[in-house]
């Protein structure tokens, strides 16, 4: 996939304009203040969680749902509590599994 890459970075895990990140993590939906909806947190109400512990670092994936519909809160917490973000619509899933499967062919 050759949309995965940023040419005109030296950095090869710069974030590239093609999933709209930014350089400070910040949700694509407007956080949900906890009111109508009934447990709702800051980033929607929690429909489903995985926590994957690999080595030095936690993993947490989260399927979520706000007034705007479904999205996933892909989170890392290093062992020195160092916490990234990264929150994308649930239509977009699909590119990151096949992005994923690409790179395991790569090992």
């Amino acid at each position: 996939m050759g949309d995965l890459t940023n040419p005109g970075s030296d950095d090869p895990l710069a974030p590239t304009s093609n999933f709209g990140v930014s350089p400070a993590p910040r949700p694509s939906r407007p956080p949900m203040g906890g009111g109508a909806g009934g447990g709702a947190g800051r980033y929607g109400e929690e429909l489903h969680s995985v926590t994957i512990r690999a080595r030095q670092r936690t993993f947490y994936i989260d399927l979520k749902q706000s007034s705007s519909g479904k999205f996933l809160k892909i989170s890392e917490k290093s062992r020195g509590g160092q916490k990234t973000t990264i929150i994308f619509d649930i239509e977009d899933l699909p590119a990151f599994i096949a992005a994923l499967n690409e790179m395991q062919t790569k090992l």
